[in-house]
């Protein structure tokens, strides 16, 4: 038997978006924000390696493998551009893929995206990767969440109807004991991000406990950064019809020009 990924499409259009969730997340978070996008665009959210429906991916955990799978399925499907939106562990997925297949990636939105800074909360991830009732899961939520944001009751709901499925808590404990070991993370080098020519937009919450904000710090001046007063780490849950308005605002940013080098003169 081939385990495939699982992806929930909506929407019609001659655009596709591909969404990408967060650690401990799955396909179903986005539904708020499609709302929005799908009236114009088709949309893919994928349920990552690891994660939901995609639980038995081969090898599922580190980001690179979770890229390589998205980039596989889409081939599978014949979609030949996109519009590729990550959030957390989902940003640090996406930038590895736009790294692979840049010409494939039309735009690229990353919400508080992994991998741009060794920092991040370890203990709080482990204890979300370990959460088996929906108290705990909502409290994990909230804790991520920013001051004044209420954990969405669905999302929690959906999320806790996950972990209920044979071995999804015991392989988000395995990942999350890998993805923070030594409570950092791995990064993304600076030299590579630069190299992206699609427009990047990257946006963080003020109060993120996961990730901080200054991860945001010191990249490329072409990246539009935008910030997000009094929210946390969940921008998904927190604003999504600002993230759906983000997202299509960077979509119809147009591509860095990329000027070929002069051959150095023959002597």
């Amino acid at each position: 038997m081939i385990s495939s990924l699982y992806a929930a499409e909506q929407g019609v259009g001659s655009k596709t978006i591909v969404l990408l969730h967060g650690f401990g997340g799955c396909s179903d978070v986005w539904r708020e924000v499609t709302a929005s996008l799908a009236a114009s665009a088709r949309t893919l959210a994928y349920d990552l390696p690891g994660h939901g429906m995609s639980l038995d991916f081969p090898g599922a955990g580190p980001a690179k493998v979770a890229a390589r799978a998205v980039l596989a399925d889409l081939e599978a499907r014949r979609v030949k551009r996109i519009h590729l939106v990550g959030h957390s562990m989902g940003g640090a997925v996406a930038t590895l893929m736009a790294l692979a297949e840049p010409e494939k990636v039309a735009s690229l939105t990353l919400l508080a995206p992994g991998g741009f800074g060794p920092e991040i909360n370890g203990p709080l991830l482990r204890r979300y990767a370990g959460a088996r009732d929906l108290a705990d899961v909502r409290a994990c939520l909230g804790a991520m969440s920013g001051p004044a944001s209420t954990p969405s009751p669905r999302v929690a709901d959906v999320l806790f109807q996950m972990r209920k499925r044979p071995g999804q808590v015991e392989k988000l404990v395995e990942i999350a004991a890998a993805m923070t070991r030594d409570d950092r993370q791995g990064v993304i080098p600076r030299d590579l991000l630069d190299r992206l020519t699609m427009p990047v937009m990257v946006v963080w919450g003020s109060d993120d406990t996961v990730l901080p904000f200054t991860h945001a710090d010191d990249l490329p001046a072409r990246f539009h950064v935008h910030h997000v007063l009094e929210a946390g780490h969940m921008l998904i849950e927190e604003a999504p019809d600002l993230m759906a308005s983000i997202i299509q605002r960077n979509m119809n940013r147009r591509a860095r020009t990329v000027r070929p080098k002069l051959a150095a003169a023959a002597g």
